[in-house]
Order: C-alpha cells, then sequence, then structure tokens
C-alpha cells in the first residue's frame, strides 16, 4: 500500500470578521474547505471555548503583558459563558476533490466590539491542519463607526495592547481621562497621523473611519443614518483634510471618511498636534464620538 499526506485548502486566511450585528440579533458568514488528497477526509470544526478558563486565568493576561507575547484568541461571549459563535456542520466527510461550504452563525447578547473565537479544522479527530480567529462587533442601535484606535478599556476580552508606544498608550490614557472628567460620557476615537519628511517628494499623511448602518429586524426604519463632523474650520487651519464632513446611509450602506493632514507652516515638530473633533450619527437615536486627530512629523 502507499501512505500519503491528508491535505486540505481553506478559504480563510487567519481572520474571518463577521462585522457589526446588532445586539440579539445574528449575522451569518460562510467559508469553504476543500479536499485536495486523493482520499475521502474525515473532518471536523472545533470551536475554542471557555473549557480551558481556570488554566488560563493562572497566566498574566496579555492586556498587562507585553505586546510580544502571544494574545488571547477567545473575547467576549454570552453572560452564559456560551459561545457567540457557531459553526454548521461542525463536522462530517468530504469526498476526494470537493468542497464542503460550512456556515458561521454570529449571535452575540449583548453590545461588545470584543467578541472573539478561534477555529480548527481538524482532520481524523487527530490532525490540526488549519486554525484561523473568528472576530466580530455588537451594537445597541444600527449604527457604528469603525476606524482609529477606541479609547475604551477592552478587558473582558483580554486582547492584546494597543499597538501604540507605551509612551503615547500614556498619553492616550491622559486624554480619555480629561475627557471623562469633562462632561457626559461619549464614545471616543483617536486617529495617529505621521507625516514622514526626509524624502524627497513627502505625502499627506493618511487615514479613515468608516460610518455604517445596519439593516435590523428590531429597527425596521427605512430612514437614513446621516452623520456630521464638527469642528471643519480649526480642522483645515490645523492642516486636516477631511471628506466628506457629513452626508447619509441607507440600511445596508457603509461610507468611508478620509482624512489626511499637511503639517501647517506654524506647526511644531518636537511634539504631536492634537485637535479634537464631534462626529454625530443621527438615525433611530442620536449618538456622538469624539474624534481626536493626534498628527506629528517624523524623520523617515
Amino acid at each position: 500500500g502507499q501512505g500519503m499526506p491528508a491535505s486540505m485548502v481553506c478559504s480563510v486566511g487567519e481572520v474571518l470578521d463577521m462585522g457589526y450585528v446588532v445586539a440579539r440579533e445574528k449575522g451569518t458568514s460562510t467559508f469553504q474547505i476543500q479536499n485536495t488528497c486523493m482520499v475521502t477526509l474525515k473532518f471536523s470544526l472545533q470551536l475554542d471555548s471557555f473549557s480551558s478558563r481556570d488554566e488560563d486565568q493562572q497566566r498574566i493576561p496579555s492586556f498587562i503583558s507585553s505586546a510580544l507575547q502571544g494574545t488571547e484568541l477567545v473575547g467576549t461571549q454570552h453572560y452564559n459563558d456560551l459561545s457567540a459563535f457557531s459553526i454548521f456542520p461542525s463536522e462530517g466527510e468530504i469526498v476526494a476533490g470537493k468542497t464542503q461550504e460550512c456556515v458561521v452563525t454570529f449571535s452575540p447578547d449583548r453590545e461588545s466590539l470584543y467578541y472573539s473565537a478561534c477555529i480548527r479544522v481538524v482532520l481524523f479527530g487527530k490532525e490540526v491542519v488549519h486554525v484561523f480567529h473568528l472576530k466580530g462587533a455588537a451594537i445597541d442601535h444600527p449604527m457604528f463607526v469603525e476606524g482609529g484606535i477606541p479609547l475604551d478599556v477592552p478587558i473582558e476580552s483580554l486582547v492584546e495592547a494597543l499597538p501604540v508606544s507605551l509612551q503615547e498608550a500614556g498619553k492616550v490614557y491622559f486624554i480619555h481621562i480629561c475627557l471623562e472628567l469633562q462632561g457626559p460620557p461619549v464614545k471616543s476615537i483617536l486617529l495617529v497621523l505621521e507625516y514622514v519628511v526626509g524624502k524627497s517628494s513627502p505625502v499627506p499623511a493618511k487615514t479613515e473611519l468608516k460610518v455604517g448602518a445596519i439593516q435590523s429586524a428590531q429597527f425596521p426604519s427605512k430612514k437614513p443614518v446621516k452623520f456630521t463632523l464638527d469642528g471643519l474650520p480649526l480642522l483645515r487651519k490645523k492642516g486636516f483634510s477631511v471628506e466628506p464632513g457629513k452626508g447619509s446611509l441607507k440600511p445596508g450602506e457603509v461610507k468611508r471618511i478620509g482624512v489626511s493632514w499637511v503639517p501647517p507652516a506654524d506647526c511644531p515638530v518636537d511634539e504631536p498636534l492634537l485637535v479634537t473633533a464631534l462626529l454625530t450619527l443621527q438615525g433611530v437615536v442620536k449618538e456622538s464620538y469624539q474624534i481626536l486627530f493626534m498628527a506629528k512629523v517624523v524623520s523617515a
């Protein structure tokens, strides 16, 4: 006889992002696994859960350890500790050369940006041939803003530390505390733009925000979601360009807000420039986001 390695191909690379779902509703996504060998493969899809929670809690969590160390793949789950994700089919057989389509369902029971899990594709109950990360976000109202660095503390998910230096993280924490002291709490997002000098032809520093409206059974209104960014004259004076500054979205639509920065003549080069503006979304409810534009000049 002849022994041959079991081989398969998965349509998902490292991450399957389920996107935004209104809390207590469902979202679905599909992926495929293909049998690329000459024999029938028996497969199973194993979803990481809190089965090893007691053991994992003995380790130093990643949000207080080095960002270079490993991170937790299991994030927010249901209040009853069950996973917010489910997979169908969870096991089966794939004939040689054929493809199996699998459906992932995301059903969050509360608002959180940090739903997370991990799927392992296992052959014959023993060999792990592919691992990928599931993530999703749930919100209470059918509209969202995505991008930048959210200035909250995602302790419940034990996610990796923010991808900024310790010095910048200290500034972010200080900014967040100041916002909390100024008035009623609003969601805050930090946009960091770095203008690189030393090149023959410098280009503007660029980033973006995404504003979205979700189709929802709980909120069947067909009215568009309107968004407006206040403080545009000050932003332009400080070298920021924001397009569009206002607009509207139909349910199911996502729009990008492009942000670029070129330092003005009087811009200090030894410290970051910080400008704040208020982004307001008006739909079934009114929500405000404090957007912090932090820009600095760096050498190539």
